[in-house]
């Protein structure tokens, strides 16, 4: 077999953003975000599980806000 200085490498991929599912989910989770600064973060989740807003989504974006999408102003 020829010796041969190139190599294999596995395509990249980007970081997958999560996507929204719709408009009203996103208005609801932005005021949920709202509410957080306003009050606390206990209402906030309470606000957004009232939605029945997925466990892992209220996790990330009340917890961890460098994970949050960067609005457009």
């Amino acid at each position: 077999m020829p010796h041969s200085t190139e190599t294999l490498h596995m395509p990249v991929n980007p970081a997958v953003l999560h996507a929204r599912v719709d408009q009203k989910m996103s208005d609801i989770v932005d005021l949920g975000i709202a509410v957080q600064a306003a009050f606390s973060t206990l209402c906030a989740l309470e606000y957004l599980k009232s939605y029945n807003i997925a466990p892992e989504l209220i996790e990330r974006v009340l917890l961890h806000p460098e994970q949050r999408r960067q609005t457009v102003h």
